[in-house]
């Protein structure tokens, strides 16, 4: 999200969690917007997310502390030191893995104590927001018990196969590019369509 009007359009319906982005290359960067602005975005009974690519700890610990973000989404390549240290100051961690067609989600395992959630998500060059998905048949192959946000590519018509799912550790989905007008800015007939398809 990055913009406050947009995200006061979506405060009625029934998603927990809005992100916003902390990574200057991202379409979607919201930290060069005056601080009055990012007030008013962050201003949600919502959970919030922070999300970023190889911040620091003390950069990311003042943007959480400055506009009261809950949890803080990894998606580079930090240490699980990072994630552990994060938790110890009372952030929720979810961290982003790549699937991968051959090693599966290995980087998990690294972060089995040092995040809350994982997010599967779609290996590309980016970090994220690629619109590609992956194949999610991969996920028989987590064992693990961290619960995982299923993001990568997720649009409209995926919703059957989604609901169809059945993996015990899926909490949650990531809907991003596949349900915007334009980066960072929502379709909330979009969102609320799928959303209600998912419930069917």
């Amino acid at each position: 999200m990055r913009d406050p009007a947009n995200r006061m359009e979506l405060e009625d319906l029934p998603i927990d969690l809005f992100g916003t982005i902390f990574y200057p290359p991202s379409p979607r960067y919201a930290g060069h917007l005056p601080r009055e602005v990012l007030t008013r975005l962050t201003a949600t009974a919502k959970e919030k997310v922070a999300v970023f690519v190889d911040a620091g700890f003390h950069e990311i610990r003042a943007i959480t502390r400055s506009y009261g973000f809950t949890f803080v989404q990894l998606h580079g390549s930090e240490p699980p030191a990072l994630g552990k240290a994060l938790k110890e100051v009372g952030l929720k961690v979810i961290k982003a893995v790549s699937a991968d067609p051959v090693t599966g989600f290995s980087l998990a395992e690294e972060f089995t104590e040092a995040a809350d959630y994982f997010l599967f998500d779609t290996r590309t060059p980016g970090k994220g927001g690629s619109g590609e998905k992956w194949d999610w048949r991969l996920l028989e192959t987590y064992r693990g018990q961290l619960p995982f946000f299923l993001s990568g590519g997720i649009a409209s018509g995926d919703a059957a196969a989604i609901a169809a799912l059945r993996h015990p550790a899926l909490c949650g989905i990531d809907l991003n590019s596949g349900f915007e007008h334009e980066p960072g800015i929502k379709n909330r007939q979009a969102l609320h369509a799928f959303i209600e398809t998912l419930k069917m």
